[in-house]
């Protein structure tokens, strides 16, 4: 054990106004148990955003370590940074234009306390759209425990993709930290499959972590995101690469442990496909077709369900069916069982 049950581990990069929104939203009365680990990722704003963590640390008491990448690491490489830094027992991973939602940090702290053993935890959360509409992401009626092995692997991959909360034991993880997949914006999943294969997870229900519908994506500066993604926005061809990345993952993982995960996975994800979707239904109906042929050769249409978000999205557009989704999970009160 460390001297630290937590390490919060935020990738900052061009967001310094983010970045102490972030951080104010910190509301621990557990300043022992916790530490917050920065590393800046060679960006343009720098200079600003070492401005903001320092005058955070000089209002503040809580354990900041900062660390300044000598060269743009890119998302999955500056991850693995961060957990070479980090100390605490557990890493909570942050993007830094996310919040925690207020009084969930220290009820997730009193659950690990209680469940050091865990490998994985999936969190709860919420999207804030700009209409100020909420959509909820929650599970499971209630925390859940899984025992290791493939279903909780393939149970877990899907929900897992969003960063902010994403929390796991850094024992389990500190030598998976390989190249294998640099560049594919997704290294925590390759974390969470090997974690899952081989240590109990679970699901903690509170509503922890929030993401708003705003600020522009930042992935392609670095060298191995480059001829992946283009900084500023998501192309149909963004898009693509980014999915692609995810049966990476299964594959090695279905070598590593003789599995056939991979069309597991891809038909959760055909159920549950609309966010990937809606990305591109605002750029016209042409983009969005020639978006739904391309993953039709990846094998998405699968699923009724990827037909009915296609079809909706096409007759009706994002903003009225993203309305629909959030009415249907404010009812139901937590993310359908498809």
């Amino acid at each position: 054990m460390s001297n630290k049950l937590v390490s919060i581990c935020i990738p900052a990069y061009n967001r310094p106004e983010e970045l102490y929104r972030l951080l104010n939203s910190i509301d621990s009365e557990e300043n022992e148990k916790f530490e917050i680990v920065i590393c800046e990722d060679s960006s343009s704003k720098r200079e600003e955003i070492n401005k903001i963590v320092h005058q955070y640390i000089s209002e503040n008491n809580f354990d900041v370590k900062y660390y300044e990448n000598n060269i743009n690491l890119g998302y999955d490489k500056n991850i693995k940074e961060l957990i070479r830094k980090a100390s605490g027992d557990f890493i909570v991973f942050m993007g830094d234009d996310d919040t925690f939602i207020p009084k969930a940090f220290d009820t997730l702290v009193l659950f690990l306390e209680n469940n050091n053993k865990l490998g994985y935890i999936l969190k709860s959360h919420q999207f804030i759209f700009k209409d100020g509409k909420i959509e909820k992401f929650r599970y499971f009626d209630g925390d859940k425990f899984f025992p290791k092995g493939e279903d909780t692997y393939i149970e877990l991959f899907r929900k897992s993709v969003f960063i902010s909360g994403f929390t796991i034991k850094r024992e389990y993880i500190k030598d998976l930290l390989i190249d294998d997949f640099d560049g594919a914006l997704l290294f925590q999943l390759y974390l969470l499959a090997e974690v899952a294969m081989n240590y109990e997870c679970a699901y903690f229900d509170t509503p922890l972590t929030q993401a708003k519908e705003e600020g522009i994506p930042f992935f392609g500066n670095s060298e191995s995101e480059k001829d992946l993604y283009t900084p500023g926005t998501i192309t149909v061809e963004n898009s693509l690469n980014f999915l692609k990345g995810f049966f990476k993952i299964t594959k090695l993982i279905d070598d590593k442990y003789n599995l056939s995960s991979t069309d597991k996975i891809k038909t959760d994800m055909s159920k549950y496909f609309y966010p990937s979707l809606a990305i591109q239904r605002e750029k016209g109906l042409r983009e969005f077709f020639r978006y739904a042929k391309e993953l039709n050769k990846i094998g998405f249409n699968i699923t009724i369900y990827y037909y009915i978000y296609l079809l909706a999205l096409t007759l009706f557009g994002k903003k009225a069916c993203d309305g629909v989704i959030v009415f249907l999970k404010r009812i139901l009160g937590k993310t359908p069982r498809l």
